[in-house]
């Protein structure tokens, strides 16, 4: 398994719980729910606001129309359904709808998408019977989860996906392990739970956690680059960064600054003039990721703690509403967006690689190989980090350009953040593999060049981190170990960077 946070196993030891209520959810504790690293507790107001929404919305829908409730769905939204078919037609909404197709979804991918509705659920907008809310979070406690399949939403609700869910929780679903007793669900509970883009929040939730990770530690790689190469410390000086400071980019250039034991006013360098574009850029093209994966956080923050249900049910108001809530145009932007800063970040990191394989600035031999005649070192490792690139660059195509006119034509647009959040999970082990490339080539130069920064500083922990994994070995072999093995560090890595961000905030 190449690493914890990318993998589908799920760990079952809870170090604590998560309170969920609809309204304090974050990015974080949804990967902790997702991994069975916390358990779910939900608030006591928060389930009073579920208790009296369901209420109101009974009342409602029986004295008139409401979407879904006492009509059917989509194109069938002015057919009423009569009063005696109200129950069964929750049941027949859920299994016409649960016809998600593909492959089945990894346990952690499911958990997520259940942790984002329970808290949903108790934001009280759903109108749907406090049970589902307690047994989705027993699931979760017990580390249960409905078998869900990839496809089956266009960024418009995740309405077959979750509709696998309802039936499992009515029981005629399959679950994943022992699932909670099944609920009674009818024509109030139907709609109501599946109106929703969980699935695509989930998935979104654990794309960020991990590609926000790998940013971190693709810095401490390139990092380990600069030392290799006796690059400039100019490009990150503190001066630079302050007369065009935009956020993401000031951030960068101070914990690089961090990390090596670079001064804030550094001196000119007593070699080059300055760097190529993979080191003297890098605050210009990290710090547009960091920015976009800031704002996709704002946003995932909002839409896992919205009552974003169609209807919304008010009981302030005693209203039903009715709405486009769901629709995903933000996130699907957003998401967008930041793929295709995390592809730029990777690209600059295989500019890297090609910098560490030319001796004109290692001061070694060409792509860093032994002192046999016209050995190939780590020449391979340009092609395979740039077939990996590839994949990433392909996952970076903006899914907010799909078109959609579903349902006879009342549903005539789709925003496809389900497929961006698709997209994006795919994109983590592309972007793994990459920074694992240069990885492996700056740690070998680092050997050869018998360079040993401070141990005290991040840079010198990382360095001992990754020589305690990697091969010293220097002659011609395959280095698809070394790669993986790299690879799995980042996250490491990624801590080192978390550790330099705490020691900022307490100066």
């Amino acid at each position: 398994m190449m690493s914890s946070r990318s993998g589908g196993a799920v760990a079952r030891e809870p170090s604590g719980s998560v309170v969920l209520d609809g309204q304090e959810l974050r990015v974080a504790d949804v990967v902790r729910l997702a991994d069975g690293a916390a358990r779910p507790v939900p608030g006591s107001e928060a389930m009073k606001r579920v208790k009296e929404s369901w209420d109101v919305a009974r009342e409602i829908a029986a004295t008139g129309r409401v979407y879904g409730r006492s009509t059917g769905v989509g194109a069938n939204r002015s057919e009423d359904v009569p009063t005696e078919a109200a129950a069964e037609h929750g049941l027949r909404l859920l299994r016409s709808h649960a016809g998600a197709i593909g492959a089945e979804l990894p346990a952690r991918q499911v958990r997520a998408m259940l942790a984002v509705r329970a808290n949903q659920l108790l934001a009280g907008g759903a109108g749907l019977r406090p049970g589902v809310v307690t047994a989705l979070c027993d699931a979760l406690e017990t580390g249960a989860h409905p078998v869900v399949n990839e496809f089956g939403s266009v960024g418009t609700g995740d309405i077959a996906a979750l509709a696998q869910v309802g039936l499992a929780l009515a029981g005629e679903h399959p679950w994943r392990g022992q699932g909670p007793e099944p609920q009674p669900l009818d024509n109030n509970d139907a709609l109501a739970l599946i109106s929703s883009n969980a699935l695509t929040l989930g998935q979104s939730a654990l794309a960020l956690h991990e590609l926000r990770g790998l940013i971190d530690a693709t810095q401490v790689v390139a990092a380990l680059s600069l030392l290799a190469v006796d690059g400039s410390h100019e490009a990150y000086a503190e001066p630079v960064h302050a007369a065009r400071r935009h956020r993401g980019s000031y951030e960068v250039a101070r914990r690089m600054r961090e990390l090596i034991g670079a001064a804030d006013r550094p001196t000119p360098p007593l070699g080059r003039i300055q760097d190529p574009y993979g080191f003297r850029c890098l605050p210009q093209i990290h710090g547009p990721a960091h920015d976009a994966a800031d704002t996709l956080e704002e946003i995932l923050t909002v839409e896992i703690n919205a009552a974003a249900e169609n209807p919304l049910i008010s009981p302030e108001d005693m209203a039903a509403y009715h709405h486009g809530g769901f629709y995903m145009a933000q996130l699907a932007l957003a998401l967008d967006h930041f793929r295709l800063a995390v592809a730029s970040v990777a690209r600059l990191s295989t500019s890297r690689l090609s910098t560490l394989n030319e001796p004109a600035y290692t001061r070694l031999r060409p792509f860093l190989a032994d002192h046999e005649p016209a050995s190939s070192g780590v020449m391979i490792l340009e092609y395979a980090a740039g077939a990996a690139l590839g994949d990433l660059r392909a996952f970076s195509a903006p899914a907010s350009l799909g078109h959609a006119v579903l349902s006879r034509g009342v549903e005539e647009q789709a925003s496809f953040a389900s497929l961006a959040a698709r997209q994006t999970l795919r994109a983590c082990g592309a972007f793994r593999l990459v920074v694992g490339c240069e990885l492996v080539a700056a740690v070998r130069a680092l050997r050869q060049r018998d360079l040993r920064p401070e141990p005290e500083l991040p840079v010198g922990r990382a360095l001992e981190l990754a020589e305690s994994v990697l091969d010293p070995e220097l002659a011609d072999r395959p280095l698809t170990d070394d790669v993986t093995a790299a690879a799995a560090l980042l996250d490491q890595l990624t801590d080192l960077v978390s550790d330099v961000v705490k020691g900022s905030d307490r100066t």
